[in-house]
Parts: C-alpha cells; structure tokens; sequence
C-alpha cells in the first residue's frame, strides 16, 4: 500500500475539468490530471431521474492532500454537489510513486 491516491471527480464538461484540473497540478496539490471527456451519468437528484453526460477529472496525488484537493474542486464546479472521492493506489512502480510524491511535496 502506499500513501498515493486517484481522486475522481465528475465534472458537467472538459473544460471545467481542464481548468480545475490545471489549478491543482499549479497549486503542487496533484502531480498529474487526467481528463476523459464523454461518460454517460444516470443519477437520482432531487428525487427525479437524470441522464447526461460529464468528463471525468481524475487527479493524481499524495492522500494528505485530499481535503485541499477536495476543497479547491468545490470552490470551482458548478455542482451543487460534486462527486469527489479517493481511490487508493495499492501498487504502483516505485520511480511513478516518486514522481507523484515530488510533484506534490511543495503543496
């Protein structure tokens, strides 16, 4: 296990998920964005069913960062509640989690 995550993030399209994601890696609190435009979402809100589609914003960093990660994405989606969640990284290559860890060590 190591102390790396994926934060997943549904965004309403690529460029909302391009602008937080370029804030996170400026801000050190990801080292890498990825952005996957198209994902078809079906979801109760309010009591009436949706359909629509989003883009996938996933943000590649350390687990300490979370809540700041967390916090930068809620201060700029248009959600009123936005899908943010960890997924841990369990394995990954020891030079990649580097990576990751000295990207995001200036946060």
């Amino acid at each position: 296990m190591t102390d790396a995550i994926v934060i997943y993030v549904c965004c309403v399209d690529a460029e909302q998920a391009q602008h937080i994601g370029k804030l996170a890696v400026q801000a050190r609190l990801a080292a890498c964005a990825n952005i996957i435009p198209g994902m078809q979402s079906i979801y109760e809100w309010q009591g009436k069913l949706e359909e629509g589609r989003e883009t996938i914003l996933l943000l590649k960093t350390q687990a300490k960062h979370f809540d700041a990660c967390a916090a930068l994405v809620k201060a700029n989606h248009s959600y009123e509640l936005p899908c943010i969640v960890a997924l841990p990284i369990a394995h990954g290559t020891p030079d990649f989690l580097a990576w990751i860890e000295a990207q995001t060590a200036g946060a």
